[in-house]
């Protein structure tokens, strides 16, 4: 018989530059670590959702990602924003496997990861992740993606 075919190579669904882009993920598909100190990182912690956002100084789409999160968590009263350096938040990164700048972890009330979005996010996106993370709601997709 002849030797089995190597693994087939690719840009599908699973490889890395794939995964994410543009989408909020429930917390059904993202693995996140134990409870986190998120005071101890300076998050405070919102009454319904807090968008952390992980970054990096010289990401472009980070800036403008930070900007549609401080408009959307503005526009909500119960709903906040805090960006977070990558090279300041080793422990974090590693922990929640961030891989890409921007990745925006959702946290309900409690500080648990409810939500994740990885790459440039738009409003629409940003309200679909919301959307995405409150109880009840059916995980939708995000326009544009």
């Amino acid at each position: 018989p002849p030797p089995p075919a190597p693994p087939a190579r690719g840009r599908g669904p699973g490889h890395p530059r794939q995964r994410g882009r543009g989408r909020a993920s429930p917390a059904a598909d993202v693995a996140g670590p134990a409870p986190v100190d998120w005071a101890a990182h300076g998050v405070a912690l919102a009454e319904r959702r807090t968008f952390v956002q992980f970054s990096a100084e010289l990401c472009a789409p980070c800036r403008a990602t930070a900007r549609v999160l401080r408009d959307v968590s503005a526009a909500h009263p119960d709903v906040t924003h805090r960006e977070m350096d990558v090279d300041d938040h080793l422990d974090l990164v590693r922990a929640f496997g961030i891989l890409r700048t921007p990745t925006v972890l959702v946290l309900d009330a409690e500080g648990r990861e409810v939500a994740r979005a990885s790459g440039g996010m738009n409003r629409a996106q940003a309200l679909a992740a919301l959307a995405v993370a409150d109880p009840g709601a059916r995980p939708a997709s995000v326009p544009g993606s």
